[in-house]
């Protein structure tokens, strides 16, 4: 049995919540064996961040290059990458393996609101990372990170979508769960069509990990030879169920529950 392959390039969450930690449990769940590459730890749980500890760039590079060379890799998917150093080694590691199917989640704070994208690193990931993206999943603050502009909250903004496709990757799934309205909409764009993909908004203070286990999801699907609309509305339902079944655990935000399937 050869099962399809997928790599997780991203931080650790010592709460089991979002990173590396929520990505191989959601390739798990969906059929695909996980593989990571860590970026950076990070002393995390339900409350915050109260610390980082960053992976030398050359040793990031290094687990990429051991999982690489001797697995393979379907797809793989970057989250916290934290800075510049480590964006650009992730970027030569990705143009020297030649990985396709590549998700770039831009992670640039957590879900507390603790930054784990330093500010000068945002011109790395611009520069380096988002033309060799497959697919860029940025929330609508990540999007305006990305664009230096605000986006509306009220309404999924098309043009935005569009203008991030210009910035490298072959297509923007910008998503709406920060937007004000009843359902969450996210849009899917390669520059030209714009499909919209709508879950009903669930309300629940426990979404810690979301954009981790969506990517995950998107990455998953596309190892296992889904197209990127195929991929992307598949992991949209995936992770709204995650959302629907998630863990209220901790004195926080709890996480979603990628597992939500097997329990």
């Amino acid at each position: 049995m050869k099962p399809p392959l997928a790599l997780t390039i991203a931080g650790s969450d010592s709460g089991g919540g979002a990173g590396i930690q929520a990505d191989l449990k959601t390739f798990f769940a969906l059929g695909v064996h996980g593989m990571s590459a860590i970026t950076a730890l990070t002393a995390q749980n339900t409350v915050g961040v109260t610390g980082v500890h960053e992976v030398p760039p050359s040793f990031v590079e290094e687990q990429i290059a051991a999982v690489v060379t001797d697995i393979g890799v379907d797809a793989a998917k970057t989250g916290m990458l934290s800075s510049a150093p480590i964006v650009e080694a992730v970027a030569d590691a990705v143009r020297e393996f030649d990985i396709g199917n590549l998700v770039v989640d831009p992670v640039f704070v957590s879900k507390h609101g603790d930054p784990l994208l330093h500010a000068s690193a945002v011109d790395a990931l611009r520069e380096q990372l988002l033309p060799l993206a497959t697919i860029l999943t940025p929330n609508i603050p990540e999007a305006e990170g990305l664009l230096g502009y605000e986006v509306d909250p009220d309404d999924p903004d098309e043009a935005a979508a569009k203008e991030l496709v210009t910035l490298g990757p072959r297509w923007v799934l910008l998503k709406g769960g920060h937007l004000r309205s009843d359902e969450a909409t996210d849009l899917l764009t390669d520059g030209n069509d714009v499909i919209r993909i709508t879950q009903r908004r669930i309300e629940t203070k426990n979404t810690h990990g979301t954009g981790c286990v969506l990517s995950a999801a998107i990455a998953a699907c596309l190892a296992k030879g889904l197209s990127v609309p195929e991929a992307a509305q598949e992991a949209k339902k995936f992770v709204t169920r995650a959302i629907e079944r998630s863990l209220d655990i901790g004195h926080g935000i709890g996480p979603v529950n990628p597992a939500w399937g097997l329990w």
